[in-house]
C-alpha cells in the first residue's frame, strides 16, 4: 500500500513536528487511510523502541493488525481480553495493539503495568477525540513516564460535544485534512441531502445531557408508532436499490424499523447493536458487504472502525447536536468504490472517475421534525469548514426547504457556495458587511490600539475545535512581540495565523508589520514592498511625520 499525495505530506509534517514536541494529532476525515499513514510512521520509529498502538474497539484493533501485516510485515501482538502479548524478552512483539479498557483492566493499575514504558519509542491512539477521558488520560500518563516517547492521536474527528480542548492533550496539530478538501481533490465521493419533513417529530421538549438529545427522552419520541412509520417509509420510497445504512436512537427503534422495512422489502434488513454476539455481528458485515440485504440498521456500532466503500446511502433516523457524532456517521458512506480514483495523479481525473463509477456520490437523509431551541447538525455543518456559522445555517435551511419541497437531493456543497453569494449580495443592499461573521469576527480585537488583522488585511481564521479556549504559548508572545504585534485578546489560533502571514510576507519581501502599522496609520498601501514602505516611512519622517503624498513605483 503506496502512500497517497496527503499521506506522504502527513507523514513528513508529522516527523519534522516530533523534532519540536513530544504529543501530535493528526486530523484527517473518515475514508483517507489514517491507519496506513500510522503504519508507514511505525518504520520510521522501529529502531528507538516498539509500538504501541490503542483504540477502542474490537473491529479497530483487528484492522490495525491487519494493516501492520500488508504494509510492513512487522510483527505484532495483541493485548485485548483473552489476547496477551508475549511477554517473553526474546519474543516481543514489535508492535502490540491493545483496547484502552484492556490497558486499565485488572488489579494494581490495569494490565498496562505488564509493560515497561521504557521499551516504548511511540504510543498511537486510535479515534483519539476520546483522550480527554480519564481512562485514556491514566495510560498516556503512564507510558508517557519514558521521557522520549512519541505521542501521535488519529482522529477524523477532534470537535468534541463536551468541549474539552483537544490542545489540553496533544500540544500541536502536525496535518489536517478535512472531508470538504478531500471531496475537492477527489479522494471522497460528493454528499447530497434530502431532508424529509415528519410532522410527529418534536425534540423541542427533550433535555440536552452532555452536550446531545437526551437519550432516553429521544427514544421515547422516536419509538413511537407514526414516526417510525414516517421513517421507515420515506426511507424505502426514496433509496431505491441502493445499499443503505441507517443510524437508529435504541434498540427498539432499529429493532421496529427493521420490522417495518421488512413489510415494504421482505428480508432486505438487519438490525445489529453493541450486544449483538461478536460472531452473529462478523455474519451481518460479511453479508452485507456482500450485498445479501439492503439495510443494516445499527445503533451507535457502525460509527467508528467500520469500512465498507459500497455503502451508497446513510439514513440518519437520529437526530444529534454533536458534529463529531454526524460526521462519524455519515464517513461511513464517503469512500469510493475500491480501484476507482487511485490510479490517477490529477484531481480532476479522480472526481471524473468516481462520477463515472457505480457509486457516483452519498446520499444522506435527514428528518426534519420541531428541533425547537435545539441546533441539530446536518451534512452543512461537516462540510461548512471554511464558511461562518451564519452562512452554513443559512445553507441548512435552503438545503432543507429545497430538498422537501422538490423531494430530491441537493448538493450541499453548492448550497454553502450560494448561501456565501447570498449573505454578500444582502449586505451589500444594507450598505454593510454586518452579515459576515468573519468580519464581525474582526472587531473581537478593535479595542486593542492596533488590530493586526486590520493591518495586515486578512479574516481571522475559525477556530478548530481542539483549540477553542486555547491561549498563544510564551514562543508566540514572545514572536508577536518582536514583531511589534499586540497580542491582547488573541487566542492560540489568531496568534498563530498572525505569525504565519507575517512570516509569508517577509518571504514575499512584503513591508514588516511594524512598517504596515505606519503606512496604514499615514494611509498607504499596505501591501507595498520591505524597500518601497521604507522608502515611504523616511519621506513621512522628513515630513515631520505628516503624510506627504508622496508615490513610490
Amino acid at each position: 500500500m503506496n502512500l497517497r499525495p496527503y499521506q506522504k505530506e502527513a507523514l513528513d509534517n508529522t516527523l519534522k513536528k516530533f523534532e519540536e514536541v513530544d504529543t501530535a494529532l493528526c486530523v484527517m476525515a473518515t475514508g483517507l487511510g489514517k491507519t496506513i499513514y500510522a503504519v508507514h510512521l511505525m518504520k520510521s520509529f522501529m529502531q528507538q523502541g516498539r509500538i504501541m498502538v490503542l483504540a477502542h474497539r474490537e473491529e479497530l484493533i483487528f484492522q490495525a493488525e491487519d494493516k501492520v501485516k500488508i504494509i510492513h510485515d512487522l510483527d505484532s501482538d495483541i493485548e485485548m481480553g483473552d489476547n496477551w502479548a508475549s511477554r517473553n524478552a526474546i519474543f516481543k512483539a514489535d508492535v502490540v495493539i491493545s483496547t484502552i479498557q484492556t490497558q486499565c483492566a485488572g488489579r494494581n493499575g490495569g494490565r498496562m503495568r505488564h509493560f515497561d514504558p521504557d521499551e516504548f519509542s511511540l504510543l498511537i491512539i486510535d479515534e483519539a477525540h476520546h483522550t480527554p477521558a480519564e481512562t485514556y488520560r491514566r495510560v498516556v500518563d503512564y507510558y508517557r513516564q519514558n521521557p522520549k516517547l512519541k505521542v501521535l492521536g488519529l482522529t477524523a474527528t477532534p470537535d468534541r460535544t463536551d468541549k474539552k480542548a483537544m490542545g489540553q492533550i496533544f500540544a500541536e496539530v502536525a496535518y489536517v485534512y478535512d472531508i470538504r478538501d478531500a471531496i475537492a481533490d477527489g479522494w471522497l465521493v460528493p454528499i447530497t441531502q434530502q431532508s424529509v419533513f415528519v410532522k410527529g417529530l418534536d425534540y423541542s421538549a427533550i433535555k440536552t445531557t452532555a452536550g446531545d438529545l437526551n437519550g432516553k427522552e429521544l427514544a421515547e419520541v422516536l419509538e413511537f408508532e407514526e414516526n417510525l412509520h414516517a421513517i421507515a417509509h420515506p426511507t424505502v420510497e426514496l433509496t431505491g436499490d441502493m445499499k443503505t445504512l441507517v443510524f437508529a436512537a435504541s434498540v427498539a427503534q432499529a429493532e421496529r424499523l427493521c420490522e417495518i422495512i421488512n413489510r415494504h422489502k421482505r428480508d432486505k434488513a438487519q438490525f445489529v447493536y453493541g450486544k449483538t454476539p461478536k460472531e452473529v455481528r462478523r455474519d451481518l458485515f460479511k453479508a452485507y458487504a456482500q450485498r445479501q440485504f439492503q439495510y443494516l440498521v445499527n445503533v451507535a456500532v457502525a460509527t467508528e472502525g467500520f469500512d465498507d466503500p459500497g455503502i451508497e446511502c446513510v439514513v440518519m433516523a437520529r437526530p444529534t447536536k454533536s458534529r463529531s457524532l454526524y460526521t462519524q456517521m455519515a464517513g461511513r458512506g464517503t469512500r469510493p468504490l475500491p480501484g476507482v480514483v487511485d490510479p490517477y495523479e490529477e484531481a480532476a481525473d479522480r472526481r471524473d472517475a468516481i462520477f463515472n463509477s457505480a457509486k457516483k456520490s452519498l446520499e444522506i437523509i435527514d428528518f426534519v421534525g420541531n428541533a425547537g431551541r435545539h441546533k441539530l447538525v446536518t451534512t452543512a455543518d461537516i462540510l461548512g469548514g471554511k464558511y461562518d456559522d451564519h452562512t452554513v445555517e443559512r445553507a441548512k435551511k435552503n438545503a432543507q426547504k429545497k430538498s422537501a419541497e422538490t423531494g430530491k437531493p441537493v448538493d450541499v456543497i453548492s448550497e454553502l457556495e450560494e448561501a456565501e453569494r447570498q449573505i454578500a449580495k444582502d449586505a451589500r443592499a444594507r450598505g454593510e458587511a454586518a452579515g459576515r461573521e468573519k468580519l464581525l469576527l474582526r472587531s473581537q480585537y478593535s479595542t486593542a490600539k492596533v488590530n493586526p488583522f486590520d493591518v495586515l488585511d486578512v479574516d481571522p481564521h475559525r477556530e478548530r475545535p481542539w483549540h477553542k479556549g486555547r491561549m498563544p504559548t510564551s514562543g508566540q508572545l514572545g514572536y508577536l512581540e518582536k514583531c511589534g504585534v499586540n497580542a491582547d485578546g488573541l487566542s492560540f489560533t489568531h496568534a498563530s495565523q498572525i505569525i504565519d502571514t507575517v512570516i509569508k510576507r517577509r518571504q514575499a519581501n512584503k513591508c514588516t508589520f511594524k512598517q504596515a502599522k505606519i503606512l496604514q496609520r499615514y494611509g498607504y498601501d499596505t501591501d507595498s514592498t520591505f524597500s518601497q514602505a521604507s522608502e515611504i516611512i523616511d519621506q513621512i519622517a522628513r515630513n515631520g511625520w505628516k503624510k506627504t503624498g508622496v508615490k513610490v513605483g
